[in-house]
């Protein structure tokens, strides 16, 4: 999203839309990874108002993102008045970008630095909640660190409308397609087994329900 305040505006948007024939464009809210990050683009002065005028202007639901640190309530309270159609939390407990930053730093000052920053942010967990309390008209993607089909279905139990995970996925395109394939049947048949278990017949049968208890392990963890 930063990018509207360094050149790119809603001609830019729209082509990128029409390009792939898109069904929606998602805007990433990346500031600590800006902030850490050799020459990044760290301005996000006025950027919700930018944000607003492409959410009115786009054809398509524009959905906003983090990328490893969760949304607050504020925050998803602002993105929703602005017009946003989702919010993916993005939450910490998956892929840290400020660590990918550290990693490519040019130097041991900035590499320090991130370094710093390698707990920060909201856990996905406790993101999933503050958004649907700020925003609780809007579909929330549950999405960093999340493993498996259970974990999913625990995110969907606290109120998130879809859950999303890429390591598991990475890993199995590592070894070919078919292991890829192989993985997301898992992840499904994971997330039937956990509805089986508790009678939950559909999806929104999910939502809500004490049945799914924490565990002490990544996402799930209280």
């Amino acid at each position: 999203a930063v990018q509207l305040n360094y050149g790119y505006g809603l001609d830019e948007c729209r082509r990128a839309v029409d390009m792939i024939e898109a069904d929606a464009l998602i805007l990433h809210l990346n500031a600590l990874q800006a902030a850490v990050q050799s020459g990044g683009n760290s301005n996000f002065k006025g950027l919700l108002g930018k944000i607003e005028q492409v959410c009115r202007a786009l054809p398509v639901p524009v959905i906003a993102k983090e990328v490893s640190w969760g949304i607050d309530e504020r925050t998803a309270r602002r993105l929703a008045e602005a017009g946003v159609s989702a919010i993916d939390v993005a939450g910490a407990g998956g892929t840290s970008w400020s660590e990918v930053e550290r990693h490519r730093a040019p130097s041991e000052r900035l590499a320090n630095i991130a370094a710093t920053f390698l707990e920060w942010g909201i856990p996905t967990v406790e993101s999933i909640l503050m958004v649907r309390r700020g925003a609780p008209q809007l579909p929330i993607i549950a999405s960093g660190g999340l493993r498996d089909g259970l974990d999913a279905a625990k995110c969907l139990a606290l109120g998130a409308t879809l859950s999303s995970m890429a390591s598991p996925y990475l890993k199995a395109a590592s070894v070919s397609a078919d292991a890829v394939r192989e993985r997301i049947g898992e992840t499904s048949d994971e997330l039937r087994i956990a509805m089986f278990c508790i009678s939950a017949r559909t999806l929104a049968d999910l939502h809500g329900t004490t049945l799914l208890q924490p565990i002490v392990r990544g996402v799930a963890g209280p």
